[in-house]
């Protein structure tokens, strides 16, 4: 049974946010980490080397056992940036910020079929592209902050 205060609506002030929570934290950086860790797992699987003899039990694992981990991490960091990436296209970016990056949504759907095509193969191109394409993602999101903060990479 409700009692008598709960049955008139309370006035409510308007609220405003630009995400499911408004924590207005944001920054491109975590999706610069993951795409660094799916070019450097891209290297190393290039540079990996079979062992030759596959009759060597122990050396034919360690190398399927390291080839594999490879794969798994590029695999998961690329799809770890792509959520980066979609969580600042849908919730940070805005209309108004088309106007400074008339090529905004075409950035953000080539740097995320970027992450599927890293996902899908062991590709050295397309994993610097990736680079290239969260380095103009990071100046887009910087610029429409009004702020500038230097490119740099980990590795």
């Amino acid at each position: 049974m409700l009692h008598s205060e709960f049955k008139t609506p309370l006035a409510a002030s308007a609220a405003n946010a630009h995400c499911d929570g408004p924590c207005g934290v944001y920054d491109p950086a975590d999706a610069r980490i993951k795409a660094e860790a799916v070019l450097s797992m891209t290297k190393k699987l290039l540079a990996l080397s079979h062992p030759g003899d596959a009759s060597d039990q122990q050396a034919m694992a360690s190398y399927y056992n390291t080839m594999s981990r490879f794969i798994s991490i590029k695999e998961e960091q690329a799809h770890r940036c792509k959520e980066e990436l979609l969580v600042l296209w849908t919730d940070f970016f805005k209309p108004a910020h088309l106007e400074a990056n008339a090529d905004l949504h075409d950035v953000f759907w080539k740097a995320t079929k970027l992450c599927s095509a890293c996902k899908q193969e062991v590709n050295l191109e397309h994993a610097q592209e990736l680079m290239t394409m969260v380095q103009k993602i990071h100046d887009m999101f910087w610029g429409a902050k009004n702020r500038e903060v230097a490119w740099y990479t980990a590795s």
